[in-house]
Formats: structure tokens, sequence, C-alpha cells
């Protein structure tokens, strides 16, 4: 009797655990169907609030998948590392959805912090093409472009009309400008973002990739940059410290603070993204009516911008996963994409936006910004990118100093880079 007793309580307390899993199992199905729920997408801080509004219209169409947007810092250093924090934290991170730097996919998917994604889920056809090549890890799919941007030399068109120049489509016509007609109408000559950070970076990666040079090759594994192109580019930027049409206080200048200089009326030529041309030509700036905008040069024509933007990815510990990737595909939706420029003040990734009539009016620079964009190409692919960039940065402020020549300077970040390839 004893045994049927205990048979008899073993046998009820296994049906109310089999009873509880066949509960919570059919709470999971019903809160986790096909991978559907709620999400968190973390971004760097939405300068232009527009994204807010962008996520209500996704929250009032899709409920039980609403989005929280979580605002990480503007810097983009401190963006990527709270990302990485939060990656690293395993089931325990919060965020599903996550709006990176171009420049990051490489390493988050190497990390294996972020999921694979199936081509067919997205509309890539209707991309600019060379952004998706921003996206791809190891020939695969890590992210959905969401954002594009490329460098463009703004100008000062009121002064090139007055002395009958054209825009420059060379450095050479760029350089002989800058100390003729700059000087005479008591202006600086060129300048770009030329702090060690990650602008340098992107500076520098623009003059080499002009002069037909590369930094990395597969995927980082092999070194490139050792070049008579790669020289050239560092060499074109190190004589305009030296010779003076670039301003020692370029040395100083971030995205903001050469910006800052050109729409104040003190430079003949920026390289900057779009956003500075938009705040140079809006009223109340110095030079309002007065700006231009052309590719960006090089030595015998015109050059190659950095592709800069965002990718969309999904953290490999998303809780539902089939929602991250249906709301990748309404971000870069062509409702969503036009809101993201005429909203954001941000390049769209989608090509037929940059050949609306309304939107061209609206935002004249689109035509150049489409053929910079196409002949762009992206940041130095690799697993170990922010080492890389830390380099890049170190050498090349170095080179434009006067503390290294170009060709030293070249030789030494062959031997760096070739040290943080092989970690």
């Amino acid at each position: 009797m004893r045994w049927m007793h205990a048979a008899g309580r073993a046998l009820l307390v296994l049906i109310v655990v089999l009873t509880g899993h066949v509960a919570s199992g059919a709470r999971a199905d019903q809160n986790d169907a096909g991978g559907r729920g709620p999400l968190t997408l973390a971004t760097a801080g939405d300068l232009t609030g527009y994204l807010g509004s962008v996520l209500d219209g996704w929250n009032r169409t899709h409920p039980g998948e609403e989005v929280t947007l979580v605002e990480l810092p503007d810097s983009a250093d401190e963006t990527r590392a709270q990302m990485i924090t939060d990656l690293r934290g395993g089931e325990r991170g919060r965020f599903d959805v996550l709006n990176i730097d171009v420049s990051w996919t490489s390493e988050f998917a190497a990390a294996g912090w972020i999921r694979p994604l199936p081509r067919d889920r997205f509309p890539l056809g209707t991309f600019l093409p060379p952004v998706v090549h921003t996206a791809t890890y190891d020939d695969r799919l890590f992210a959905v472009p969401y954002v594009t941007n490329a460098g463009l030399l703004l100008y000062r068109k009121d002064v090139l009309a007055e002395a009958g120049v054209p825009p420059p489509r060379t450095w050479a016509e760029l350089e002989r400008a800058a100390k003729t007609l700059a000087p005479e109408r008591g202006l600086d000559g060129y300048a770009g973002q030329f702090l060690p950070y990650e602008g340098l970076t992107v500076n520098a990666a623009e003059a080499v990739y002009s002069a037909g040079g590369t930094i990395l090759g597969d995927e980082g594994q092999r070194v490139t940059v050792n070049s008579g192109a790669a020289r050239e580019g560092i060499g074109f930027l190190a004589r305009g410290v030296r010779e003076g049409w670039i301003p020692k206080e370029a040395l100083t200048y971030k995205e903001e603070e050469s910006k800052r200089a050109f729409q104040d009326g003190r430079l003949l030529f920026l390289r900057n993204w779009p956003y500075a041309y938009v705040a140079a030509a809006a009223p109340g700036s110095e030079v309002a009516g007065k700006v231009g905008a052309v590719p960006l040069p090089g030595p015998d024509g015109p050059g190659t911008s950095v592709l800069g933007g965002s990718n969309l990815a999904v953290s490999s510990h998303a809780r539902h996963p089939d929602s991250a990737a249906r709301l990748i595909a309404y971000l870069t939706s062509e409702r969503v994409q036009r809101q993201v420029l005429t909203r954001g003040a941000l390049p769209p990734v989608r090509a037929d936006l940059y050949d609306d009539p309304e939107l061209v009016r609206r935002f004249p620079y689109l035509p150049t910004l489409r053929e910079s964009v196409r002949a762009a190409a992206p940041r130095p692919k690799s697993p170990h990118y922010d080492q890389v960039s830390l380099v890049v940065q170190a050498v090349v402020h170095d080179a434009m100093t006067g503390r290294q020549t170009p060709e030293a300077a070249v030789r030494r970040l062959a031997g760096e880079l070739a040290e943080v390839s092989s970690r």
C-alpha cells in the first residue's frame, strides 16, 4: 500500500509538471509564434528626432511586435562600446536590432554577435549597388543597408565664378585654387576631418583609394597599403599642410568643426558629408546661396569616396528574429526610406529616390551624391577594424604634421597593419 501511495504521489507530481510544461510551452508558442514578438532597436543618438515617428508607424500596424527605441551616445566609439557590452552579455542582452556603422559589420559578424540574414527577404536589388557590399562578410549577408553616405567636395561657387574657374576635378586644380584664390580673398584653402579619430581614417582612405591604392584585402587578412598609390595619397595630404593650403588648424577638425569653418565663410573648399551642404546652404549661414558640391577630386579626375552610413543587423541572441527581419524590411521600404531623407536629412539607400524630381528640388546635391556613392568604396574590412583604424589615424597624422615622410609613413603603416592582421 505504501508503494502504491508513493507511486500515486509520483504520478500526480509528474502530471502537474507535464501540465506546467505544456502550459508554458503553449504560452511560449503564443508569444513567440514564428519568432515574432516585441523588439528593442539600439542606435546612436537620433539627432534629428525622426526615427521615433517612423517606429510609431510600425507599432500602430504591428500589434504584438512593438519596437522600443534605445538611443545610445552620439559618439560612434561610445555607441560601439555599449553595443559590444550588450552583445557579449549573451541571452541577457537587451538589444534585438542594431543600427551599426557600416565599418563594424565585419567585426560583429566575425565575432558571432550578429546573425546571417537571407538575401531574399530584403529589397537589395533596389539599393545603390556599392552599399550592399558594406553589409556582407565572408560572402554572406550579415546586415541590411539602411542609410548611406559619401564624401563631397563643397566649394564657394561665388568665389570660383568670379575668378572664372570651374570646380576642381583633380588634385592639381584643387591645389592651384587653394593656393591662389583662397588667400586673395582672405580664406583658408582646403580642409577635411584631420584630427586623429575615425574621420582621419576616412580621409586617408579616400586619398589612397583616389590614387588607385588599397589598404587591406581578403577581409583584412592581407595588407596591401605598401604601394606607390598610398604614398601619393598620403603625400597629397601631407603636402597640403606643409605648403599651407591646408591650414594647420584643420589638424584639429572633426565633422562639426570643419562644417562650421566652411559655414562661417572661412574656407574655399571642404571635404565633408552631405549634411554639411544642407547646413551651409540653409538660411542664416554666412555662405547661404554660395555653396556648390562636386565629387571628391583625384590625381587625374574624380576620386573615390569612402562609403559612410549605417546597416541594420540582428543580434545573435534576438528574442524574436522573424519580427527583427520584418522590421528591417519595413525600415528599408520605399516609404520609410523617403522619410529617412525628408525627415532625417540622411541619404537613403534606395536608388530610385535619387531620381525623384521633387526630392532633387529640395535636395539639389542628390545627383552628385548618387555619383559619389556609385564610385565609392567601403573602409578596409577587418575583424579587427577598431585597431586598423587606430593605426591609420596615428600614422597619417604623423605624416601630416611632418613627423614622418609619406614614404616612411607607408612603410610603418604596412608593418603595423600586418601585426594587427596576424592577431
